[in-house]
């Protein structure tokens, strides 16, 4: 059984019961002690369990659970940088992005600096910065107004109403989860508002997300799967949601960390 296959399992089995033990998994699963204290190692990076004595539990998380910017900008930014190297090549010179709040395009937006010619309309306070302070003379940068959310969002029907008005060539949407069923979603309901407008202003969707996004669930969806042009996400997406992905969205995009820039499957 391959190491990929074994953390579904023990994920699930966590999910199922709440807690599993070391002793269990080695019966269970046929492999080592030290194999599956591996595995929960992983799982727990990732943020899916929580070690303790002998075992693993589920991480908690309520759908309407937030955290802010600085603690999701330390979180697999190997994989958000990849990500963010991958995106960027899809964007052509001359062109109108919309780009939401988050740390992945934020990571983003720190890689547009080649391409010449942009129009980038965004709700992130975050994001305008870096491309504010990038320096490049033939950038636009339109930062909407509304209210100030915890991942240094600005939402709210001032927000949506500069949106509404707009009309982009790619939307670029970070979110807090992805999932078969709920689709896109975010633990912040204002900021769902907020994002579908940026969404509906845009021809193409792409959705940045890493792979502990998957399974993931906020209180709002934003966007069905279906709705997403192209997701790029990082080799560490599990195969049975490079599966579903592939099935409703239009396209996926695995970007490879310590790879040349942009490089993907």
């Amino acid at each position: 059984m391959l190491a990929r296959q074994r953390q579904a399992m023990i994920l699930d089995e966590a999910r199922r019961t709440g807690a599993v033990r070391v002793s269990d998994l080695v019966d269970r699963l046929g492999v080592s002690d030290m194999t599956v204290r591996r595995d929960l190692d992983v799982l727990a990076s990732r943020g899916l369990v929580e070690k303790v004595y002998g075992g693993a539990t589920t991480v908690t998380t309520m759908s309407t659970h937030e955290p802010g910017f600085e603690a999701k900008s330390v979180r697999q930014r190997a994989q958000k940088e990849a990500i963010a190297a991958a995106a960027a090549g899809l964007i052509r010179p001359g062109t109108a992005i919309g780009m939401s709040a988050g740390t992945t395009t934020w990571t983003l937006a720190r890689a547009l600096g080649p391409i010449p010619g942009l129009t980038v309309v965004t709700n992130s306070i975050r994001v305008a910065d870096v491309l504010r302070g990038s320096g490049e003379s033939d950038r636009t940068v339109v930062l909407t107004g509304g209210v100030r959310t915890p991942s240094d969002a600005l939402v709210g029907p001032v927000a949506v109403q500069s949106l509404r008005s707009l009309h982009l060539d790619i939307v670029f949407l970070g979110v807090h989860g992805m999932a078969d069923g709920p689709g896109f979603t975010t633990p912040n309901l204002t900021e769902s508002e907020t994002d579908r407008a940026l969404v509906e202003a845009g021809r193409k969707l792409v959705v940045l997300a890493d792979h502990t996004k998957w399974g993931m669930v906020g209180i709002s969806t934003i966007a069905d799967l279906t709705e997403a042009d192209v997701v790029v996400s990082d080799e560490g997406l599990a195969d049975d949601a490079r599966s579903i992905l592939r099935e409703h969205a239009g396209e996926l995009l695995i970007a490879r960390v310590d790879s040349p820039a942009g490089a993907h499957e």
